[in-house]
Formats: C-alpha cells, structure tokens, sequence
C-alpha cells in the first residue's frame, strides 16, 4: 500500500530541495491547484499520486534553473496576473515604476497611449484597466510575443487596446499618442548577467540591444517626436549605467523637461521625458 503525502510533509521536502521557502510553497500549491493559504488552511490534506509526481518535477525543474514564472506559467504584476511563456520577458517589480510615474503625468481621461515592445502585454494592459477610458495600443516584433500579449488582453477583458505587430513605432502608421511607454532590451551583448538567474531562460532578443544595450532605446527615442502629441511624454526604463547617455539622446530629439527616476533600491531605472513643442 502507498505511503500517503500530505501538504505538510510535501512543502517540508520541498524546502529542503529548493532555497527559496516561498518558492516551494508555491510550487506544491500551484502542483496541488490549491491556493498557496490552503497549505496552511489544511496541511494534513493528502495529495493524489499525480500531483505529488507533479510537484517532484516542478522542483526538479526548478533545481535545474527554469523559472518559477515558467512553471507556473504566470507572474504578477501591478496585483495582476498575466500570463508568461519562454517567448516572452518575466515581468518585473522595476517595471512596476512606469505605471507609478504614469500616475503622476497630467494626462486627460481620453489620453492615447502606446506601450512598445510590449512582450507580455503587462505594462500597456494594466494602463488599459488603471485608465478604462483612455486608447492604449501595444507593439512587439516577436509574433510570439503578440500571441501571449492577445491571451492575455483577452483573459482580463479588455476592450480599449489595440495590438499591432512590428519594430517599435513603425506598425503604428503615424498615429498620434500624449504618452509612450517601453521597457526595452537594454542589456549589453555577452554582459556577464545574461548567464545568471532567470536571463538564460528569457528570449534574447527582449533582453540585448547593440550599442552597449543602447540601440532600440536610442532608435524609439529618435522615433518618438513624431508620434507625439505637444506636450507629449516618454517613458523608458534602462540599465543602472545608461540614464546619462539617454538624457543626452532625449535632449538632442527635442525633449525638454526630464525626470530621471531611481527604482526601489537605488539605482537609476528610468526616464521620464517630456516634450512640448
């Protein structure tokens, strides 16, 4: 007769395996397809031969460096949930700062937005739900991309954004918008932190840009004036190293009031740019 696995012990050997305690909590919960409160609701709960084979595999996959955002196929971000896959970027916490710094922008109630390369969609969707009356369009070159990004639109019932695929601006037709927002790739080819974490796992081209990370970042900004209604703002998130150089870009393509932005632990992050003429 098998030996039953409860909650309990199946969170304790989880733990044992992984470094993470809240990692393990989730993977046993999402293996279960309980809630990760349920574990402590009902620990004596005896899991089926199924999800404990579950369970040993997402651990096993976890040990192995895939991330936790693609076991579970999902990741939170701004107290939502999106979907994520292998094709497209883990959101976020950084990314978070946009939408705040979005907040904080005297934008009217019927504002225009586009949020390039989009990947998951989780930054122009959550604009789209904070602001229901405003017209928020995405951009991605991946088709992949633009697949998770429809899923997910479709998952949080949204009816005020349109997806366009194709390289930054230029599906865009010359369509005018008071804000545009991007987190683009902006990590150096062969920048030793693409071996480490969760990068290895993630589609290389959301991640590296020539020009020591710069080039997308500098070609939407030369883009950009053009696809702005006066005043008119850009947001960019970038690497720790990168703000002054962009500042320089944004100032020679006519933006002239820059906020540079640290995130939560210090570093520059982004830049919030605006023009007005």
């Amino acid at each position: 007769m098998r030996k039953t696995t409860t909650l309990k012990t199946m969170v304790a050997s989880a733990k044992d395996r992984l470094d993470d305690a809240f990692e393990a909590e989730l993977l046993v919960a999402y293996a279960a397809g309980v809630e990760r409160s349920h574990l402590y609701a009902h620990p004596e709960d005896c899991l089926s031969l199924e999800q404990v084979e579950r369970a040993h595999d997402f651990i096993r996959r976890r040990q192995l460096g895939t991330p936790i955002a693609h076991l579970l196929g999902q990741r939170e971000f701004y107290g939502r949930v999106f979907k994520v896959t292998p094709n497209v970027l883990i959101p976020r916490p950084e990314t978070e700062g946009i939408v705040d710094e979005v907040h904080a922008l005297p934008l009217c109630n019927q504002a225009k937005v586009v949020d390039v390369g989009t990947g998951s969609g989780c930054l122009g969707l959550t604009l789209a739900m904070e602001y229901p009356t405003w017209t928020v369009c995405t951009t991605d070159i991946s088709n992949e991309a633009i697949e998770v990004c429809q899923e997910n639109r479709l998952a949080h019932r949204l009816s005020n954004v349109a997806i366009y695929q194709g390289d930054l601006l230029e599906p865009l037709n010359g369509q005018m918008f008071d804000l545009i927002v991007a987190n683009l790739p902006y990590v150096a080819p062969n920048d030793p932190h693409l071996t480490q974490g969760d990068l290895p796992h993630e589609p290389q081209q959301a991640l590296v840009a020539e020009m020591d990370g710069l080039a997308v970042i500098e070609k939407l900004i030369a883009q950009a004036p053009s696809h702005l209604i006066r005043p008119g703002h850009l947001i960019v998130e970038h690497g720790f190293d990168q703000q002054a150089q962009i500042i320089r870009r944004l100032r020679q393509h006519g933006f002239d009031l820059i906020k540079p932005v640290k995130d939560l632990s210090g570093k520059p992050r982004l830049v919030v740019a605006s023009i007005s003429h």
